[in-house]
């Protein structure tokens, strides 16, 4: 199943009915940011490639972004990283998950770059042309500066 997610609405590509051998909510939630984390640090190394969404050519911030949630949890998000910044809810800083979509202004304009949350103040992330997917650490100055906040895809 692939749950297309836009702006404003969600909608269920495929429906199916819900059994008792079903994971709870945390389980759910759990076994989702694993599968994300994990989907995504397979990607580490992988070329940046501006406009990017295959890895095997490279991938931008978003096209990342939208690789490792289509591919981990059957999640479609939409192509940008402002557009990113437009779903889900809003997560205060302090309240970070494993999961999480991050979001800074590196273009001179808000929400213009994304990477996922891993915990401990570091993101994953595909940082710009001449680089490769890998993970940073958020408290540092560059990354401080630029912050704009955070989205939750997955509900908890």
């Amino acid at each position: 199943m692939i749950l297309v997610i836009g702006t404003g609405t969600a909608h269920a590509a495929d429906q199916q009915q819900a059994s008792n051998d079903e994971p709870s909510l945390l389980e759910r939630y759990t076994n989702h940011a694993q599968d994300l984390i994990l989907k995504g640090l397979e990607l580490v190394g992988i070329n940046y490639r501006r406009g990017g969404t295959d890895p095997n050519s490279g991938l931008d911030c978003s096209g990342f972004v939208q690789t490792v949630f289509k591919d981990a949890v059957g999640i479609l998000l939409p192509r940008t990283a402002h557009e990113q910044s437009e779903i889900g809810n809003v997560v205060d800083k302090t309240e970070l998950k494993a999961g999480d979509l991050v979001f800074f202004n590196t273009m001179r304009h808000a929400f213009s770059h994304v990477g996922i949350y891993l915990g401990d103040n570091r993101f994953l992330h595909a940082p710009r042309s001449g680089a490769e997917i890998r993970v940073e650490d958020m408290n540092q100055g560059y990354w401080i500066k630029r912050y704009n906040g955070a989205r939750r895809i997955i509900e908890r």
